[in-house]
């Protein structure tokens, strides 16, 4: 197991991050994974003993009870504090109430408060905004962050799911005001998916921030579950929560050149699919999330690998999407903008 710095933090973390969102399987969690915590216990301990020393969780997993599942583990497989770090997210509805949703200081403050109780911890390592909340001004959900920071209940933080200026936004103001800055991305990217390399990722590269992805998977699509002959699996989230979206025709065109591999290999397509994410150089640690112990096992053993240069330009051959306006007219316009040198 790698580990890699957390943006410019010193704060390492591994490669591969152990997500909650299959603990507890409530509402319409259900689709996505119904662990309990025993199943917990023992994947968890799986994680550790392979060194990963990063887990991710949200308050909004299974209305927090995926929390509560994670922070008893810890504490039944006494887990030391600081050999791990722990994340978890903000934003969601928690309840009935006018105000028990959003990036307010208010929420931001009642969230920290409970996700550190149903966590059985005294701080939250880092701590996302889940998404954008469209009433709550950017000032005043940073400075919400900064007060958590400050009163030491979160060290650093982090954003999910919103778009690029928003992000430069947020850390413009959190400078201007000398307040804390984002310094993690988590964003949807998978092979089959790679909207994120058209904005996200360059502002990532440019400001220095880590990306951190979710579902690199395609939420199990790309397990190798699924190809042409096999829309149902039987035994995969995507038969009833078909989410996040993506071109399937596109992704079984994908998941033919990743199966030849895994062939070659003599590893599972999930790897491949995994490997390729996290060979991207913008990328610190990605997120993986397992049902069972064999699962998480598979998964592991990516670290074990590398692809070689023939195999990654043939995955980003069958991968590559279309640019996007204005992304196809900067490349257009700056094509010849090279600085040629007179030789002697």
């Amino acid at each position: 197991m790698k580990y890699n710095n957390l943006s410019n933090t010193g704060l390492l973390v591994s490669e591969l991050c152990f997500g909650a969102m299959t603990f507890g399987g409530v509402g319409r969690w259900t689709a996505i994974g119904q662990q309990t915590q025993d199943d917990a216990n023992t994947l968890i301990k799986i994680a550790l003993d392979h060194g990963i020393n990063f887990f991710d969780n949200a308050n909004a997993y299974s209305g927090g009870l995926a929390e509560e599942i994670m922070g008893s583990a810890l504490k039944q497989l006494n887990v030391q504090r600081d050999l791990v770090v722990i994340a978890t997210k903000l934003l969601a509805r928690m309840g009935t109430g006018a105000n028990q949703l959003g990036l307010s200081r208010a929420h931001i403050y009642d969230s920290v408060d409970a996700s550190l109780k149903r966590l059985q911890l005294d701080h939250i390592d880092l701590l996302y905004i889940h998404g954008v909340d469209k009433i709550t001004p950017l000032e005043e959900t940073m400075r919400g962050l900064e007060d958590v920071v400050r009163s030491g209940k979160v060290r650093y933080i982090g954003v999910c799911n919103q778009p690029a200026w928003r992000v430069v936004k947020a850390n413009a103001i959190a400078s201007k005001m000398g307040w804390t800055s984002f310094k993690a991305l988590q964003y949807y990217y998978a092979i089959a998916s790679r909207d994120i390399e058209h904005n996200i990722i360059p502002m990532a590269e440019e400001e220095g921030l880590s990306v951190l992805p979710w579902s690199p998977l395609a939420g199990g699509f790309l397990s190798g579950k699924f190809d042409r002959n096999i829309t149902e699996a039987g035994n995969s989230r995507r038969d009833s929560f078909d989410f996040p979206p993506l071109d399937k025709e596109k992704a079984y065109d994908i998941i033919d050149v990743m199966r030849e591999i895994a062939n070659e290999r003599s590893v599972s397509v999930a790897q491949v699919a995994l490997k390729w994410v996290m060979s991207q150089k913008a990328v610190d640690s990605t997120i993986i999330g397992a049902k069972t112990e064999a699962q998480l096992k598979d998964n592991l053993n990516t670290v074990n690998w590398e692809l070689i240069d023939t195999e990654m330009t043939v995955l980003n051959e069958i991968s590559a999407q279309p640019l996007p306006y204005p992304n196809w007219m900067v490349e257009s316009q700056t094509a010849n903008r090279v600085i040629k040198f007179p030789t002697e």
